[in-house]
């Protein structure tokens, strides 16, 4: 007989790590970033800005998949003339998320040409690798920061690998080529990037920016390249910090990258705010990005977002794909749903629902759903019991089976949150 006393096995959960908190404000709507905070969803139009109704449209797209912030190009006078009927647009059409404009190389002339671009951004996205070369970098950087204080903005010092300060970095390597011990050039990269986001942060608060307004980003598009930059810019800055695996690509790349690496770093404590930045198959809709992003937290049990359902992936038992059908069917529903029961059924988002596929698992899956069913695998009798809170409350027979069970789950809906609404009217 073994002799080993198990030791209890602890829950795990995400390591907290103290940060400052930025605001991002339009009208009535405050989105907080960092500090006490949830992790938020950001995205991205791929709009051309000057259209300013279809870049609206896809705000409003993006915005009703759940993303918390969307960031739209202003590089041009022409799109930048076009922020403050973006902003209308949206308005009229009671989308109240907060606009990011994203600046490269003419963002000082933008924002103080424009004031009611600048004005009826949000924040503001700055790349240090690109406001500017020589005598010219910390005076257009300046003026992009005064514009920031003037209409009281966040800004995001977002560094890229791909667009990198090449004076500093030619600085650092050959700081790093006097060392007894020079290191290798991707550690060199590595410091690159961190001190570019870090000095200029530091720059801008002594503009007399406050720090609360700053937030920090360092992408790179290799996994283990993220996950060092940020564990090391954690350890050495209490910004606020926006993750997101740069060009991750199309696709399960794209979706897999992007996963393990904000994964890793979410479950370490590291970040504040994400974007999948996901290249979309040709056809698909933006807000796929969105829906990945919000998929990474959820997973990790930081936020709920939507309703999940649990479904087995199917084996030789369940020949039948009724179980996949009908939790298609109710994933999509859910989904569809939730742009009006956020408002109408507070909590929803957290329900579990299990469609499974036979009765190996069924039961079991189910009793620790709110709501689920097991379907018949081959060979089983054509019934399927359907558990309520964990309890068996009914069985299913029939051809009917997935119409009705939808119907229940829209009753339970109704019956468990419609209550909670009455209850704090």
């Amino acid at each position: 007989m073994s002799s080993h006393h198990p030791v209890p096995v602890e829950p795990a959960s995400p390591r907290p790590r103290r940060s400052r908190q930025a605001r991002a404000v339009w009208g009535e709507r405050v989105v907080t970033v960092g500090g006490d905070a949830p992790v938020r969803v950001q995205s991205m139009t791929n709009t051309d800005t000057q259209d300013a109704i279809s870049t609206a449209i896809q705000v409003k797209e993006l915005a009703i998949a759940g993303s918390e912030l969307v960031r739209i190009t202003v590089n041009t006078p022409e799109a930048a003339a076009q922020v403050p009927y973006i902003r209308e647009q949206l308005d009229r059409m009671g989308i109240d998320v907060p606009l990011i404009g994203d600046f490269h190389y003419n963002g000082h002339r933008l924002l103080t040409d424009y004031p009611a671009c600048a004005q009826a951004l949000s924040k503001y996205r700055i790349n240090p690798g690109n406001v500017g070369k020589g005598d010219k970098r910390d005076k257009q950087f300046g003026q992009m920061i005064e514009a920031a204080m003037r209409w009281d903005k966040p800004v995001r010092i977002g560094v890229n690998w791909g667009s990198l300060d090449q004076e500093l970095l030619a600085s650092l390597m050959d700081t790093n080529s006097a060392r007894a011990q020079p290191w290798d050039a991707k550690s060199v990269m590595y410091e690159a990037l961190i001190t570019s986001a870090i000095e200029s942060a530091h720059r801008a608060q002594e503009m007399g920016m406050d720090g609360n307004q700053i937030i920090l980003s360092c992408k790179v598009s290799g996994v283990q390249d993220l996950v060092s930059v940020y564990r090391e810019l954690a350890r050495r800055c209490d910004y606020a910090l926006h993750l997101g695996l740069t060009e991750a690509g199309m696709g399960t790349k794209g979706t897999v990258g992007s996963s393990v690496a904000l994964g890793i770093l979410l479950q370490e404590g590291v970040g504040d705010t994400i974007r999948v930045s996901l290249t979309p198959q040709p056809g698909e809709s933006r807000t796929q990005e969105v829906v990945i992003a919000s998929e990474i937290i959820q997973s990790l049990g930081l936020r709920s977002f939507v309703p999940s359902v649990t479904a087995c992936p199917g084996c030789g038992r369940t020949t039948s794909i009724t179980f996949q059908e009908l939790a298609k069917q109710i994933d999509d529903y859910l989904r569809a749903q939730m742009p009006v029961w956020r408002a109408k059924y507070p909590g929803v988002e957290k329900l579990k629902v299990a469609v499974m596929g036979c009765i190996v698992n069924g039961p079991g899956e189910s009793r620790h759903a709110d709501i689920g069913i097991s379907l018949p695998g081959t060979g089983e009798a054509p019934a399927a019991p359907v558990f309520i809170d964990g309890q068996k409350a009914l069985t299913l027979r029939g051809d009917n089976i997935a119409n009705e069970f939808h119907q229940i789950v829209e009753n339970y809906i109704e019956k468990r949150f419609g209550r909670q609404v009455a209850e704090h009217a």
